[in-house]
């Protein structure tokens, strides 16, 4: 199936209360086949399609608010849509996932896929000090598995949680191995995981005021240093990364997503012309692994970031690295997918 009905299909199995989107290029699929699946029949999970993405971010709102397993998707200008959402809900701290299957920017842009998104997701997007957990699957069977991962770690962590693919990893088709089906939460198992969720007056229980706002600045602060104490415990416990023929290698990419996959055939044909060559992948982008890729990146001749953009990441490679070794970029724009013979090639110029 494709990355996109992966999606939809691992959201139903893993217990999802609620999806709340609107379609656009290159991830309707998502609603579409939640729609042909039809889980409000079967499994009780909420499908609506919005009226725009503003108003499906508040739908995520408030159905976050009242602990509920929610999530949306949506490709790059939409996401845009619901930065101001995503950033209420950061400084709530409620938990929810979005999908983000990016296109080419700025702007409408175009269709076709992109990685431009990267610091629209891992420096917040929206307004104040607040970050989103982000994950970047590089195949369909991650986009099924990243589903349930990123409501544990939301849940975990009362934070959004982003799953940040592109429009290769989307639209393409492989096999994959679906999650087992996880019954959703009774609204007593709700009320005891989530204390601090809403659910209305009872006779023996207050309703919890579930908002981001604080006009006295001396307790906001205090909101924001508390924010930025887990934050440090995420990046702590939460990096996640893969590598790939790093140990012998003389150079080294940085990759996520699908250019990580273009990059493992770019590492073929070198090696192939005897140049060594690994592959280091970020699966978490926020929290990004700074002291995995400094460790890894140690005696290398260069290493080479190569993503879908103008170069976003190699930021954060670059400071990871902080100048030990020489750090290059190398990315295709406006929707255009780079063959593993330009990264070759960028490597030897190195």
């Amino acid at each position: 199936m494709k990355g996109n009905e992966a999606i939809a299909h691992a959201a139903i199995r893993c217990g999802a209360d609620g999806y709340f989107g609107y379609p656009i290029t290159p991830q309707s699929e998502v609603i579409e086949t939640l729609a042909e699946l039809k889980p409000w029949e079967t499994t009780g999970m909420v499908v609506l399609q919005a009226e725009s993405e503003v108003a499906s971010i508040n739908m995520i709102y408030g159905g976050a608010g009242a602990g509920k397993r929610v999530l949306t998707s949506s490709s790059s200008p939409g996401v845009a849509l619901m930065q101001e959402g995503i950033a209420y809900m950061a400084g709530a701290e409620l938990p929810g996932v979005f999908v983000n299957v990016q296109r080419g920017g700025p702007g409408l842009g175009t269709i076709q896929p992109s990685q431009s998104d990267y610091f629209q997701a891992t420096r917040g997007g929206g307004n104040g000090d607040y970050y989103v957990i982000v994950l970047a699957p590089n195949s369909v069977q991650e986009m099924a598995d990243f589903v349930d991962l990123a409501f544990e770690l939301a849940f975990k962590y009362r934070n959004p949680a982003m799953i940040l693919s592109d429009g290769v990893i989307g639209q393409m088709m492989e096999k994959v191995v679906l999650p087992p089906f996880k019954p959703r939460r009774t609204e007593e198992e709700v009320k005891r995981e989530c204390p601090w969720a809403t659910f209305g007056r009872t006779k023996d229980r207050d309703i919890n005021v579930i908002t981001s706002l604080e006009l006295k600045p001396e307790v906001m602060e205090q909101k924001n240093l508390h924010l930025q104490e887990k934050y440090q415990q995420i990046k702590a416990n939460e990096v996640r990364f893969e590598t790939h023929l790093i140990d012998d290698a003389d150079y080294m990419i940085v990759a996520f997503g699908s250019a990580a996959r273009i990059a493992e055939k770019a590492i073929e044909i070198a090696r192939e012309e005897g140049l060594k060559v690994g592959l280091f992948r970020p699966i978490t982008l926020w929290p990004f692994p700074e002291k995995e890729i400094a460790a890894a990146a140690k005696g290398k001749k260069g290493v080479l970031s190569v993503e879908i953009n103008a170069g976003q990441m190699v930021e954060d490679v670059r400071l990871s690295i902080n100048g030990e070794v020489p750090v290059n970029h190398f990315g295709r724009l406006g929707g255009i997918v780079p063959e593993p013979e330009e990264i070759v090639e960028a490597i030897k110029k190195m």
